[in-house]
């Protein structure tokens, strides 16, 4: 297939994935999804393997493959068929994320292709509002479903299993519209072009390894290891080390993990397929932005792992922050093995957390329904050769917009009173980091509010001599003024006239700086 069939069929598959986001978001309930857009879809062939992807989340769609391998291995598809999963050890990554797999038949009785979504809910049980818990086991987080097809029945177990049940109802139908979306582009598209399709599939797989074996091959071969750390797991656990050993070989890739710590108590626990969406997601930041990002790239690229650990844990192991933090350390620790083996491509770290948090409670201004609220929030990029890090953006393994102001305000019983950018937050160095963001709530109501984060004692790393990003730092203001200083992962109840306020690290910076005398911003968040 010539490089032009290869971009006009590239950019078919994509622009089906796109468009079931499109019907996925546009009939979603929630504003987590309708608005910050917490989803993901994909087209996968008739093993399993990733054709094509929507430019959507990295965590969700690196992980995908795995929750479709589980759909395809426990449950006979057939016409029509849908089938539902969030069991983190079977495919998932954590409960709030459901997936969505549908069949694709054309004449006959063997799929010729799959699609896929997955979207984050903002409530489906557990503990605390928002379905992110301080928890010491999966069954405190929330319902689990293993693969199994959909049904009313299985509609209703979600919904009920949540805090807010009609929400997820409308979310769980907007998930089923988009893959039927997909379902039939992809039969409109066979009827037309036939078996054309399923070769230009295996064509654009076969293209993406090539590509990633040539990326591959312009790096040195050798081996380089580094290590990073999660400050805490919220219980005894920390800090709690992720040790990567990267080995470069002509045109593939292997990152051990093997030596990583045990899995902890707490919920920043990862099952395997975070860990491996994560370090391909930062080998897919290496090449040209031509490559399509299918199954194809990630035949070069080996991970390892133990089971047991942190990054491979074994259940019932909690695990509901690791897919939202750990994931962003282990990305961390793959780039600063690769800023080891070519310094001369690797930015600084961003800013390392997706800075989570979740509100719930009941709404007076509704006769005191319940609701639940979930958002991450931005911080400063890392600087990297030749370029400042952006300020007030998401980074790596989250793509998701804001929550703007006007919507939340309008759904939920509180209000944000400031957001800015936390300035002089990145780090200093020839390239600057970028800056990291504030924003600062007041409660109408009376609520549990749970903050799970990481980068509070420790900034983000700096590069060639670039100098760390500011930690982050959460605190309540209680309506008398009193001011609490907040861990970086606590649930705690506010009351009416109560201010939360989140202020996010800033990115490393890179190269060192051009002037002496500049403050090392490292380890205190007070500073």
């Amino acid at each position: 297939m010539n490089p032009v069939e290869l971009e006009i069929y590239r950019n078919l598959f994509a622009s089906i994935a796109e468009e079931m986001g499109v019907v996925l978001m546009r009939s979603s309930f929630s504003p987590n999804i309708k608005e910050r857009r917490d989803f993901s879809c994909a087209i996968f062939d008739a093993a399993g393997e990733m054709v094509a992807q929507a430019a959507h989340i990295p965590v969700h769609l690196g992980s995908t493959p795995m929750s479709v391998a589980a759909a395809r291995r426990e449950v006979k598809m057939e016409r029509g068929d849908h089938v539902v999963l969030n069991d983190p050890f079977a495919g998932g990554t954590h409960l709030p994320d459901i997936t969505f797999v549908s069949p694709v038949f054309a004449d006959g009785d063997v799929p010729l292709f799959y699609v896929a979504n997955r979207a984050h809910h903002a409530d489906v049980g557990g503990k605390t509002p928002g379905s992110l818990p301080l928890s010491q086991s999966i069954e405190e987080e929330g319902i689990r479903v293993s693969p199994r097809k959909w049904s009313r029945e299985l509609q209703d177990e979600i919904a009920l299993a949540s805090r807010t049940p009609e929400e997820r109802r409308g979310d769980l139908q907007a998930q089923m519209a988009a893959n039927r979306r997909g379902v039939v582009r992809l039969c409109e598209e066979m009827d037309r072009r036939g078996q054309a399709l399923i070769g230009a599939a295996k064509a654009l797989q076969d293209h993406s390894e090539r590509f990633m074996a040539s990326t591959l091959r312009e790096l040195p071969s050798g081996s380089w290891e580094f290590e990073d750390r999660l400050e805490g797991d919220g219980f005894d656990s920390g800090p709690i080390p992720i040790r990567g050993r990267l080995v470069l070989n002509g045109g593939t890739a292997k990152v051990d993990f093997s030596k990583s710590a045990p899995q902890v108590k707490g919920p920043v626990n990862v099952p395997r397929a975070v860990t491996v969406s994560a370090t391909l997601y930062a080998f897919r930041c290496l090449a040209d932005r031509q490559l399509p990002s299918n199954g194809g790239y990630m035949r070069c690229i080996e991970v390892v792992t133990r089971e047991g650990t942190v990054v491979d844990a074994r259940e019932p192991a909690a695990v509901a922050v690791g897919n939202v933090e750990t994931s962003q350390r282990i990305t961390d620790v793959v780039f600063g093995a690769l800023a080891k083996a070519v310094p001369e491509r690797i930015p600084a770290a961003s800013c390392g957390t997706m800075n989570n948090l979740t509100i719930g409670g009941r709404d007076p201004r509704h006769g005191g329904r319940p609701f639940a609220y979930y958002e991450t929030i931005a911080g400063g990029s890392g600087a990297g050769p030749g370029f400042e890090g952006a300020s007030g953006v998401h980074t790596h393994m989250t793509n998701t917009l804001n929550t703007p102001v006007e919507a939340l305000e309008y759904a939920y019983p509180f209000r944000v009173e400031r957001y800015g950018l936390r300035g002089d937050s990145g780090g200093q160095g020839r390239y600057r980091g970028g800056d990291g963001v504030v924003r600062q709530y007041i409660f109408d109501a009376a609520a549990t509010v749970t903050i799970m984060t990481e980068r509070r004692a420790t900034g983000p790393y700096g590069l060639q001599g670039g100098q760390k990003g500011r930690p982050g730092r959460d605190r309540i203001i209680r309506r008398d003024g009193t001011t609490e200083q907040l861990r970086a992962k606590q649930v705690v109840e506010v009351e009416s006239g109560d201010r939360l306020v989140v202020e996010t690290p800033g990115g490393g910076g890179w190269g060192l700086p051009q002037q002496d005398g500049l403050r090392n911003r490292d380890e205190s968040p007070d500073d």
